[in-house]
């Protein structure tokens, strides 16, 4: 299966908000590895999956009540 890096725009701002849905993503089957810049406006979610689609990422996110909008590569 090839791995890819997707990157999603959020509105993860801060650490309470990524605790939120570090305990997701940290279990998803597929995700690689995982980070979110919190540091920029668009606070990107990069994701290196090694099978999770775009919009099984993207649910996960939207579960807690964070948006994620995946950002052409």
């Amino acid at each position: 299966m090839e791995n890819k890096e997707f990157r999603f725009r959020t509105n993860l701002n801060c650490n309470g908000c990524i605790s939120k849905v570090k305990a997701d993503l940290d279990n998803a089957e597929g995700i690689d590895k995982w980070n979110v810049d919190i540091n920029t406006s668009d606070k990107i979610l990069t994701v290196k999956s090694k099978g999770i689609t775009t919009d099984e990422v993207a649910a996960i996110v939207k579960s807690k009540g964070f948006k994620a909008d995946l950002v052409d590569s």
